[in-house]
């Protein structure tokens, strides 16, 4: 009685169609790029089903100031197809793999009127829900530098900066604290150059006194010795 469940039960997995879940789709955000000069536009996305045979890739392309887009380019069924009619119609190539979930296309010979938003839509059935993503071309004469790189500019010369008054902080304290080390040792110095004079200057000087009384003191030691001799 299992087993014939088990078989019904695969048997009615088999029939019900798979659900689809959610494609996530990944261009880059804005491209520039120089007049006359290539440029490529990658696409590509990820599902959690393995890479279909159907997998598709379609692009379409908005210009500036323009209010519909038009479609350029779709691959399916394992062949590209350029719009034959657009703008692109002679400068764009596909240079994808779809088995590796790439579907990058290759502009060529820009020129100012391709300034505009081009929009990538990819499916890998049963995975066909999805959003769209867009990435802007800019085509210049000179590439301007992008704000990334000047605001890392002025991030470095700020940390820079604060860098070079940390030390230099350090640098002054360093120095005055020498300084007041310097004179500490300076005034001990002359204090004790002080108290070594002053003591020397209190040691008292003995008197000799008078030379002639001391002579007359010996003379009369000697007369009393010279008495006491005799006795």
């Amino acid at each position: 009685m299992l087993t014939i469940l088990a078989l019904a039960s695969v048997i009615l997995l088999g029939i019900v169609p798979q659900q689809s879940e959610a494609i996530v789709i990944y261009t880059g955000w804005e491209r520039h790029a120089l007049v006359g000069s290539d440029i490529r536009l990658s696409c590509s996305f990820f599902s959690w089903r393995w890479t279909s045979d159907d997998v598709t890739f379609s692009w379409s392309y908005r210009a500036d100031g323009a209010r519909d887009s038009i479609s350029v380019f779709h691959y399916t069924g394992g062949a590209p197809y350029v719009d034959n009619k657009g703008p692109f119609r002679d400068r764009l190539e596909f240079v994808g793999n779809p088995g590796r979930r790439d579907g990058s296309i290759l502009l060529k010979n820009l020129d100012y009127g391709d300034n505009g938003t081009f929009t990538c839509d990819a499916k890998n059935p049963p995975d066909i829900v999805g959003r769209t993503s867009s990435v802007r071309l800019l085509v210049f004469d000179k590439v301007p530098i992008q704000a990334g790189v000047i605001t890392g500019a002025i991030i470095g010369a700020v940390l820079g900066l604060l860098v070079l008054i940390v030390v230099i902080y350090y640098l002054m304290r360093f120095l005055v604290a020498r300084r007041v080390f310097n004179l500490s040792v300076s005034k001990h110095g002359k204090k004790g150059k002080g108290k070594e004079g002053s003591q020397q200057r209190q040691v008292p000087v003995l008197s000799i006194g008078d030379p002639s009384k001391l002579k007359a003191t010996v003379s009369e030691k000697k007369k009393q010795e010279s008495r006491k001799d005799k006795k």
